[in-house]
C-alpha cells in the first residue's frame, strides 16, 4: 500500500493524532500516554502561548485509511534567533516498524522547513525546555513517566537509516532515598547558610500563581540559559506553564532556597509520579479517567517521586545550594513513603550537575538523544 502524508487540518486527522501512539503501544507496559487535552492544547494559540514565538505544522501518514505515524515540525523563532541557527525541529514523532513510513514523515517535515529557509532538522524536541525532548536508546524496559517520551528499540535504527547524528544526549538519574541526610550534604548546607545565609523557606500555591512564580522564572532563565536550545520563558509562557504543571505539585515537595538578602538563590520541584493514574486513565479526562488521575494523584500510594525542575543561580552553583536542596527533601520523601526519586533527563555534558548526586549513589537510566541532520 502507498503511503499518504496528510497536514492535519481536520477534526477527523487530529483525532488520528492523537489517538495513534494508544495503538502503537498497546502491548508495551512501559508505555505512559500524554492526556489527549494536552495534545490538543499544544496546538491552540489560546492555551499554548509559546505558539506566539514559533511555527507548528503537525502531519500523519497513513497506509489506505489507517493511520501509521505522525510527526508535528517546529520553527522556533526564539530558539533560532537565541543561537544564531536556521532550525526545522520535529516532536511527536512516532510510527510503525516501517522505513517508508518514517522517511516519508521526516521528508515532510524537512520540505516544510526547507520552505521557511531552514538548513538543519533535530529532534524530537518541543518549543520550550518543559515540553518533551529526547527519543529513548536505552533501557526500553524500564517503566516511562508522565514527563517523558518512550519509544521502543526500533526507532533508533529507523533514524540511523536516514543518515541522522547526535547532537546531545540526556541522562536520567535514579536514587533510593536514604535512611539519613549523607553526611556530605549536611556539611556543605551548614557551610552555605553560615557563609551566605542560605535557607529554605515555604511558599503557597497562591503567592506563586499571584508573584512568586516571576521569581522563579527569572531564576530557570538565569540557570538554563548555557543549557543546549534554551530561549528564555516569556512571562506569558511562565503562566502558561504555572498553570498546567502547579496543580500537580503538593508544596511540601518543593524546595525553595533564598539567601540572607531574601534573594531566590536556588529550587527544585518535585511531585510524586502518578503514571499509574494516567494509564489507568488511557490519556482521557471522561468519563472516568479523572477519577483515576484524582485518585493518583490525592489518594495513591506510589513510593516513586519524580524531580521536575532544579535550578541554581549561576553565581551560586558550587556553593552548597544543592545540599540545601537535598538536605531539605530527604526527610520530606521519607515522611510521605517515598523510596526512591528519578530526575527529569538531564545533558550528559553537564557534569556539575551530574557529578552532585554522587552522595546518594545514583544510577543513571534512560539514555535519550536529540538528533540532528542538514535538510537536504
Amino acid at each position: 500500500m502507498s503511503i499518504q502524508i496528510k497536514k492535519v487540518s481536520t477534526k477527523i486527522e487530529m483525532n488520528d493524532f492523537i489517538s495513534l501512539p494508544r495503538y502503537l503501544y498497546k502491548n508495551y507496559e512501559q508505555y505512559v500516554p500524554d492526556m489527549d487535552t494536552d495534545i490538543r492544547n499544544f496546538f491552540r494559540p489560546k492555551t499554548n502561548k509559546s505558539l506566539q514565538y514559533a511555527e507548528v505544522q503537525p502531519f500523519v501518514a497513513y497506509k489506505d485509511t489507517t493511520c501509521v505515524g505522525r510527526i508535528t515540525a517546529i520553527i522556533s523563532h526564539k530558539s533560532n534567533s537565541t543561537w544564531n541557527k536556521k532550525i526545522t525541529r520535529f516532536t511527536h514523532f512516532e510510527f510503525i516498524d516501517d522505513k517508508n513510513v518514517s522517511r516519508a514523515l521526516i521528508d515532510a517535515v524537512e520540505q516544510w522547513g526547507k520552505s521557511f529557509g531552514m538548513t538543519e532538522l533535530q529532534g524530537p524536541m518541543g518549543i520550550t525546555d518543559f515540553d518533551k525532548e529526547g527519543m529513548l536508546i536505552e533501557d526500553f524496559e524500564l517503566q516511562g513517566c508522565f514527563m517523558e517520551f518512550w519509544n521502543p528499540p526500533y526507532y533508533k535504527e529507523h533514524m540511523l537509516s536516514m543518515g541522522f547524528g547526535k547532537a546531545a544526549d540526556w541522562l536520567q538519574i535514579r536514587f533510593q532515598v536514604p535512611d539519613e541526610i549523607p553526611k556530605r550534604f549536611m556539611r556543605v548546607a551548614e557551610y552555605s547558610k553560615q557563609e551566605f545565609g542560605v535557607h529554605i523557606i515555604h511558599k503557597t500555591k497562591k503567592e506563586v500563581y499571584k508573584d512568586y512564580g516571576k521569581k522563579v522564572f527569572d531564576l530557570l532563565n538565569e540557570a538554563y540559559t548555557p543549557l543546549y536550545g534554551f530561549a528564555p520563558f516569556s512571562p506569558e509562557q511562565a503562566n502558561d506553564i504555572l498553570h498546567t504543571f502547579l496543580p500537580l505539585v503538593d508544596m511540601d515537595m518543593v524546595s525553595i532556597v533564598e539567601d540572607n538578602k531574601g534573594q531566590l538563590v536556588g529550587i527544585a520541584v518535585t511531585c510524586r509520579d502518578f503514571s499509574d493514574g494516567i494509564k489507568k486513565s488511557e490519556g482521557k479526562l471522561f468519563p472516568f479517567g479523572w477519577f483515576h488521575l484524582l485518585k493518583a494523584l490525592k489518594f495513591g500510594h506510589q513510593t516513586k517521586a519524580q524531580l521536575m525542575i532544579i535550578g541554581v543561580k549561576p553565581e551560586m552553583q558550587g556553593m552548597g545550594v544543592n545540599a540545601t536542596i537535598f538536605a531539605h527533601l530527604i526527610p520530606v520523601f521519607k515522611e510521605k513513603g517515598i523510596k526512591w526519586c528519578e530526575t527529569n533527563p538531564q545533558l550528559d555534558t553537564n557534569i556539575r550537575e551530574l557529578s552532585q548526586w554522587k552522595p546518594l549513589n545514583p544510577q543513571t537510566v534512560k539514555r535519550r538523544r536529540c538528533w540532528s541532520r542538514e535538510i537536504r
